[in-house]
């Protein structure tokens, strides 16, 4: 650890300290002091590293610079013979220079012809749920009880995972679980992904100024309620969206869906020219609460909430002027082949017969395993090149000469400027932010959207982009690395970049509540 530099540590319970590094023993001789200063820790390394970035990542600018400055100075003393004889000499080879001209004409067009399309984010919403579905600890347990479908044990249980949780006590469930006994009946389950997406769906529209019909392709996403007819016509219905509309229901696909859902969009609007296109990301809780006593299943009755996001998505060119964000790259990892990590999340009956979703012990392994994969595909995309030079050169030397060398970890901070980590829990949050060396306010966002909002599945990275534009962090040039785990199990990834200084949008999620965030957390 470098001197003077002080790096938070959180404790098994919760709790969290300080450390302060050290450059010495305790026991400093007062003739020490005489010497010449150790360059080596009064230097701070982090500048050294700045600084060896700069000049990696410009080297091939650096290169140029010297090339073209000796270009200009010897232009600057030929002659008016020297020109004329140089250009009857490109004349006596006419044909040579029209066909590089021809080459050059046909690699160009060749080029724009089959580079991708640029996708922008004209905007985005998320449904903010009305006040009288909020869930306060105290009442989500007392709630439970009342039910009379769990027993004492199952009740501790519950108790404590929500106080481990990171959630705060203004997330929302759907109706039907605050009725006693609950209603989780197929129309109480249209009614809450109705009101989800026809709520994020009409803000969206009123802050695009965008008509529905103007819309040619819909993509929506919710795992585990897929009714008939689906999602996505229950919105063609209800808009009267155009009859040619390009629709598509993904389901069973988890967490990661809303990722998988640009993704699809992404591919289509390289297809479809001058095209809005609209993804919907929710997950449905009234059939999909667990009323049984298998500690596994129990938990996502305390982690996930009702939330939902829209967004329009357009590859028209007109559209950059007003975008918030362009996409830059989408990458996914998939490890369904392995056994383990398909069965990690696992949709069941138990012993009873009632249904709920199983989480594994190894889940958290699993997870760390899919990031490793994901991370090593999008890093040489967006890493700079002296990380890259760094990682390969402690991995070339730990594989020729066998060294007990630590594997760098690249420093991601040097390609982004900001982090949507998926808030599924308290857990996920702590690993990412340890593994990939993050500070405190790289996973701000994440944890005041499980504290707000609770886990609302494949659209929290969503909420956690509107609390980086409520706080006024988001600045043109930005970077923004959304990543989302999901059942399969599945971890992708997506990399936006700002367009202007983003300001947030009428009606955000955050509108009436961003002055009192950050809150402390026990992970703080």
């Amino acid at each position: 650890m470098d001197q003077g530099r002080a790096t938070h540590l959180t404790t098994a319970n919760g709790g969290s300290g300080v450390v302060v590094g050290g450059g010495g023993s305790v026991g400093v001789q007062i003739q020490q002091s005489r010497r010449l200063p150790d360059f080596l820790q009064s230097v701070n390394l982090k500048y050294v590293k700045l600084g060896y970035h700069y000049l990696i990542s410009n080297l091939l600018t650096l290169c140029f610079v010297p090339l073209i400055l000796v270009t200009l100075i010897e232009t600057s003393q030929m002659e008016l013979e020297d020109i004329r004889q140089l250009w009857l000499h490109l004349q006596y080879n006419l044909v040579s220079v029209v066909i590089c001209s021809a080459f050059l004409v046909f690699g160009l067009t060749v080029y724009i012809m089959t580079r991708p399309k640029p996708v922008y984010l004209v905007d985005y919403s998320c449904y903010k749920p009305p006040d009288h579905l909020k869930a306060p600890s105290h009442s989500f347990m007392e709630h439970s009880r009342l039910t009379g479908d769990f027993d004492d044990s199952s009740l501790e249980f519950q108790r404590k995972i929500l106080e481990r949780s990171g959630l705060g006590d203004e997330t929302y469930v759907p109706e039907a679980m605050h009725a006693i006994p609950p209603e989780p009946t197929m129309a109480a389950a249209r009614d809450e992904a109705e009101k989800v997406m026809f709520g994020a769906l009409d803000k969206l529209f009123s802050n695009c100024s965008v008509k529905p019909k103007d819309i040619g392709i819909l993509v929506v996403n919710c795992s585990l309620f897929n009714p008939t007819p689906s999602l996505s016509a229950m919105i063609v219905n209800k808009y009267k969206l155009r009859g040619n509309i390009r629709s598509f229901n993904l389901g069973g696909m988890g967490c990661s869906a809303g990722v998988i859902a640009v993704d699809l969009a992404k591919d289509l609007l390289q297809v479809h020219r001058n095209t809005n296109a609209v993804v919907v990301s929710t997950e449905n809780i009234t059939q999909n609460w667990y009323f049984g006593n298998k500690k596994s299943m129990l938990i996502p009755n305390c982690l996930f909430r009702v939330g939902g996001a829209a967004v329009l998505l357009s590859n028209k060119s007109v559209d950059r002027r007003r975008a918030k964000y362009k996409l830059v790259h989408v990458v996914r990892t998939h490890r369904g082949a392995d056994d383990k990590a398909f069965r990690c999340v696992y949709q069941e009956q138990d012993d009873n017969g009632k249904t709920g979703v199983s989480l594994s012990k190894e889940l958290m392994a699993i997870a760390g395993g899919t990031l490793k994969t994901n991370i090593t595909t999008l890093g040489p995309l967006v890493l700079p090149i002296s990380e890259q030079l760094l990682f390969f050169a402690t991995l070339l030397v730990k594989k020729l000469f066998n060294a007990d060398v630590k594997p760098y970890i690249p420093d991601f901070k040097l390609a982004f400027d900001h982090f949507c980590i998926h808030a599924g829990g308290r857990a996920v949050i702590d690993e990412l932010e340890k593994n990939l060396q993050l500070l405190p306010i790289h996973v701000e966002a994440s944890r005041m959207t499980l504290h707000r909002f609770g886990n609302t599945s494949s659209s929290s990275i969503w909420y956690e982009l509107a609390y980086i534009e409520a706080k006024g962090r988001m600045r043109k040039g930005n970077r923004v690395w959304q990543i989302a785990f999901g059942s399969g199990f599945k971890c992708n990834s997506a990399v936006w970049q700002a367009l202007r200084n983003v300001r947030p949008s009428h009606n955000g999620p955050w509108e009436d509540s961003i002055h009192n965030y950050p809150v402390k957390t026990l992970s703080e």
